[in-house]
């Protein structure tokens, strides 16, 4: 078991608990969970690394099922896309978060692929106006695959790389990214979830302390982003959650 984390004896709790809502808030009105961000935030706050990742795939349970339930009822969800990504991504993020391992190159050859593709999502915020093509089925399930296990090994919910993926590949929307990342998210973190209880590891207290203020930032960004945010406003949000996604895989833990 975990030793019990005590959030009331980290410094300044309650400058971590604004940056966690301002985190969330900004990351679920892409469509995010925010797993970046919390870890980065965790480990500045002076956190122990096997206690981040469940936390961090708690938050991003909570987070990106208020995320997928806002973009759900303003008709942005769509399941055809969900459904083959999740077939692949659900036993590979039960893997990922069951294993346990760091890699600093591999941080680093991610942080390079959230960068390529903000800045792409920066200088074409309109190259993708046409109408979405197909996603394969086949390809569809491989992809979620790859993403899955990458999600549960790290502690995220792997749509932080989908949804510039289905953007930028021209499989959909913006809004429609965001909502079905969402749920691929969800999906994920507790697949993560179940791989990290599997090995008989606990969630740590701190996770459902910290759990109402995320859940509030959360709820605030995703009711902005599914009902009034452009969409060249939000591919530019989702470029800076990147960005800020890209800085935690090489941030010294």
């Amino acid at each position: 078991m975990l030793a019990v984390l005590d959030s009331s004896a980290m410094p300044l709790p309650w400058l971590l608990a604004l940056a966690l809502f301002v985190a969330a808030g900004l990351y679920a009105t892409v469509g995010h969970g925010g797993a970046s961000a919390y870890l980065a935030l965790m480990g500045l706050f002076g956190m122990l690394p096997e206690q981040m990742k469940p936390i961090a795939l708690v938050f991003n349970t909570g987070v990106s099922l208020v995320a997928m339930i806002s973009y759900y009822l303003q008709g942005h969800f769509q399941g055809r896309l969900l459904r083959p990504l999740a077939l692949g991504s659900v036993p590979a993020a039960f893997l990922g978060g069951w294993l346990h391992i760091t890699q600093p190159l591999f941080h680093a050859i991610l942080a390079v692929t959230l960068v390529t593709a903000a800045v792409r999502l920066l200088f074409e915020p309109h190259a993708r106006r046409q109408e979405p093509r197909p996603l394969p089925a086949p390809g569809a399930t491989a992809m979620g695959a790859g993403l899955g296990f990458l999600g549960g090994l790290v502690g995220i919910g792997g749509g932080i790389f989908l949804t510039p993926v289905l953007i930028l590949g021209g499989w959909a929307a913006t809004r429609t990214a965001a909502a079905v990342s969402a749920a691929f998210i969800l999906v994920n973190s507790l697949a993560g979830l179940a791989g990290w209880l599997s090995r008989g590891q606990a969630i740590p207290v701190a996770a459902w302390n910290w759990l109402p203020v995320v859940l509030a930032g959360g709820l605030l960004g995703a009711r902005w982003g599914s009902r009034h945010a452009k969409p060249v406003i939000l591919s530019r949000l989702l470029a800076g959650v990147l960005l800020t996604a890209a800085v935690k895989f090489v941030w010294p833990s």
